[in-house]
């Protein structure tokens, strides 16, 4: 369904960062990008949003190139929700999701019936119904982030990309946000790829990994196949095993 093709990204003209890299994103499954710190993890997804624009290479969505999308058109193909979110303190919840139906308008075009329909589905799909009159700025951070994924829901689009969406929340949200995830992959076929730091929570949440280091794919594939302790030593140096019965890995780190 994604496919990035010889893609080369730099940041600095004179120093190359993603080099001839290729991967290709599996429609209606859960792709969750791993890596390091500074391993290019949030550079690719924002490739893939078109929010950064190769230097070479492509990127195509059910084999059109994204290159040939305009705003609108890219915006009704993806929608993404960023680890750091903010609006005007004012805006309410439901101000907000009613954004995400701007890709389906012309300009000054008023929300139509179906419109309204949307985006109460997508506000009580994300348990937001009591909510939905209160400023987003004014509530917790578990909170605002099914905000702004239900603003996401209602573009209705096919493809979800989450930035790093636990970062910043304890463990209890975490685990809310990827429940919610979950839930919205296997009732629509939603294709999410989400960028994440923790390794058990991929693996738990996710068909397939891509795991990065040094601006490259270092392997690719079925989450629970790809993730072993030889991986795990080459890319974050660390050693431990997997408990077979709690379905985690447990770490120990390196002595170098």
């Amino acid at each position: 369904m994604i496919k990035a093709k010889d893609l080369y990204f730099s940041y600095d003209k004179d120093k190359s960062f993603i080099t001839k890299l290729n991967v290709e994103i599996e429609k209606g499954k859960i792709t969750t990008i791993l890596g390091p710190n500074g391993s290019g993890k949030s550079t690719l997804l924002s490739l893939f949003a078109g929010l950064n624009k190769p230097n070479s290479g492509d990127i195509s969505i059910n084999g059109k190139s994204i290159k040939s999308l305009k705003q609108k058109e890219l915006a009704r193909e993806i929608a993404t929700v960023h680890q750091q979110n903010t609006v005007p303190s004012d805006i309410t919840v439901k101000e907000l999701v009613a954004y995400g139906r701007i890709p389906h308008k012309k300009y000054f075009q008023g929300n139509t019936e179906g419109d309204d329909e949307i985006i109460e589905w997508a506000i009580k799909r994300t348990g937001l119904e009591n909510l939905k009159d209160k400023a987003v700025m004014g509530m917790s951070g578990g909170e605002r982030q099914r905000a702004f994924i239900a603003m996401a829901l209602a573009q209705k689009s096919e493809i979800l990309f989450l930035d790093e969406p636990t970062t910043y929340l304890d463990i209890y949200h975490q685990v809310e946000i990827l429940e919610l995830v979950k839930e919205l992959n296997e009732e629509s076929k939603l294709t999410v790829v989400m960028v994440l730091h923790d390794i058990n929570q991929a693996i738990k949440y996710s068909d397939n990994v891509i795991v990065m280091k040094s601006g490259q794919v270092i392997s690719s594939g079925v989450a629970n196949e790809v993730i072993n302790m030889d991986l795990l030593n080459s890319v974050y140096k660390i050693g431990g095993f997997i408990n077979e019965v709690e379905k985690e890995t447990v770490f120990v780190p390196l002595k170098l």
